[in-house]
């Protein structure tokens, strides 16, 4: 049984510092998208699209980790554990991959093109719209988490 112990937490000890540096990520991300928010002179169109594109990096940034390193390791971890957790990803990741594609499709509007004030007005307004869809995304990752990696944790602390 130590030995069980001691070969998960091998495994999934590093999980915990993936997850922890993706979440840093995550506040990084608010932290650009309350910056931007905030504005409210849509004349400035080049310093406005520096932040989109700033803004951007950071979105597109969290969104891969999110699925390329995060998401796996959950998984993993739930088939290792095989007590429901695959099941319940299968049904929370599709809704994630929403959120991807409004948080995409938000970053292919920017598209190397110089932005007139009228463009600066409508990523603002989609801004409004991918926030609530950054909100719903968060919610669902934690509850990821709590379901498929903290309930882990009796199995995966240290000794």
């Amino acid at each position: 049984m130590l030995e069980n112990c001691r070969n998960a937490r091998e495994r999934w000890g590093g999980v915990s510092e993936l997850i922890d540096r993706w979440l840093k990520g995550r506040q990084e991300l608010l932290v650009h998208y309350c910056d931007l928010s905030g504005e409210n002179d849509f004349s400035q169109t080049g310093s406005l699209k520096q932040k989109f594109v700033q803004f951007c990096e950071v979105l597109v940034d969290y969104v891969s980790t999110g699925h390329f390193e995060i998401y796996e390791q959950l998984v993993s971890e739930a088939r290792e554990f095989n007590d429901g957790g695959l099941e319940l990803a299968a049904k929370v990741y599709p809704r994630i991959q929403k959120t991807t594609e409004v948080a995409l499709n938000f970053n292919d509007q920017l598209d190397n093109k110089a932005l007139s004030e009228q463009d600066v007005k409508a990523l603002f307004e989609e801004l409004s719209h991918l926030g609530e869809s950054l909100e719903s995304r968060f919610e669902l990752e934690d509850f990821l988490i709590e379901h498929l990696h903290n309930v882990h944790g009796d199995k995966v602390a240290p000794v």
